[in-house]
């Protein structure tokens, strides 16, 4: 049996970033013959004060982080490969990813975002100061394989490293699923998916949100916050958890996937998006980035849209038309089974897992 250690920020079970993408895999690696064992820099309780924990506490837990990292740096070579998610320790300079890619028989790299970039919500921009942000560049260039999630990340590693492989978040097919009846009957529901520091996302469409709730009533269900407020609206938060999050995600009759139009967002999968659509949801997403325009097909299976007159178009129209919904939440769900289902991905994982462990 060959053995795999995750290096990872957080967690298992806990990170969408980590959920949604390489987590979702473990089972098959392991059927395939791999032993998989978690390595998460922040524990369970560092995960829960992480936001909103004392301050003393953050930096007692950040120690102890650092010391496993140091702990563990004496079994790395019992491993065929170390699987290193966005970085192995979050400050500073690339000295322990160094010292990782020194002692570790094989490196696979995975980035899903430009961490690169240094971006951070205002209340943790003192922290960003603090990120190592050459830490995925040399990363990069060391590892002996990449795997990335857009192609715009996908073409700034290349010059870096060749042995790169561009796999999106991917959706657990089976668990999501269709219960939308498409109908009129009721007022209907715009949702949005994100979390405390994404929130002010929405805030983005809150102009086109009052515009359209004057002649077409909604509900607004919030998803990842417990404290959103937009007067007029008619809005209902729910806090996320695991438990919750397909169940809420399948009360959405019209997803909303607002951006801002800035570079980071050009590492954003559109994760929300396809967690929308494996559920038959038709998504309007903002049209910034390589990444949204191949998982929605412009008014096929969503809308892409820029201006706010183009959001208050799409919004009308899909409230307007049952039938419209209904067609491109199916050809939504088509897509996501086909080519973003963990069916459709685990090939591609096993094939680079077992190639870097074998040269």
């Amino acid at each position: 049996m060959k053995k795999i250690s995750i290096i990872c920020p957080h967690p298992e079970g806990v990170a969408p970033g980590q959920r949604l993408k390489y987590e979702q895999y473990f089972s098959n690696w392991r059927e395939n013959g791999w032993q998989v064992d978690v390595h998460p820099f922040q524990s369970y309780r560092f995960w829960k004060i992480a936001q909103n924990g004392n301050i003393l506490e953050k930096v007692f837990w950040t120690l102890v982080g650092y010391f496993h990292r140091i702990i563990f740096l004496f079994q790395l070579r019992n491993y065929d490969v170390a699987y290193i998610f966005l970085w192995v320790t979050p400050f500073g300079p690339p000295f322990f990813e160094w010292l990782y890619c020194k002692l570790a028989r094989k490196v696979i790299f995975d980035i899903d975002d430009l961490v690169f970039l240094g971006h951070a919500s205002k209340a943790n921009s003192w922290v960003s100061k603090l990120k190592g942000k050459n830490k995925p560049i040399y990363l990069m260039k060391k590892a002996n394989h990449i795997i990335t999630c857009t192609p715009y990340l996908d073409n700034f590693v290349r010059p870096h490293n060749k042995n790169t492989t561009d796999i999106s978040s991917t959706i657990q097919t089976d668990k999501y699923q269709i219960v939308n009846s498409y109908s009129n009957s009721e007022k209907l529901i715009l949702g949005w998916s994100g979390s405390h520091s994404t929130a002010k996302y929405l805030f983005l469409i809150k102009d086109v949100l009052i515009e359209l709730h004057k002649t077409h009533p909604f509900k607004l269900l919030v998803m990842g916050t417990n404290n959103l407020e937009i007067a007029g609206l008619d809005i209902t938060c729910v806090n996320w958890s695991e438990e919750v999050e397909i169940s809420t995600i399948q009360r959405f009759d019209i997803g909303l996937y607002p951006l801002p139009d800035e570079l980071w967002v050009h590492g954003k999968s559109g994760l929300k998006a396809l967690q929308y659509m494996a559920c038959g949801i038709p998504t309007v997403a903002t049209k910034v980035g390589d990444a949204i325009q191949r998982v929605i097909t412009d008014k096929e299976d969503g809308f892409l849209v820029y201006s706010q007159e183009e959001w208050l178009t799409a919004l009308k129209n899909l409230i307007e038309n049952p039938e419209l919904r209904n067609s491109m939440g199916q050809k939504a769900r088509q897509k996501v089974v086909k080519y973003y289902s963990i069916d459709a991905n685990k090939n591609k994982y096993l094939e680079i897992l077992n190639s870097v462990a074998s040269h």
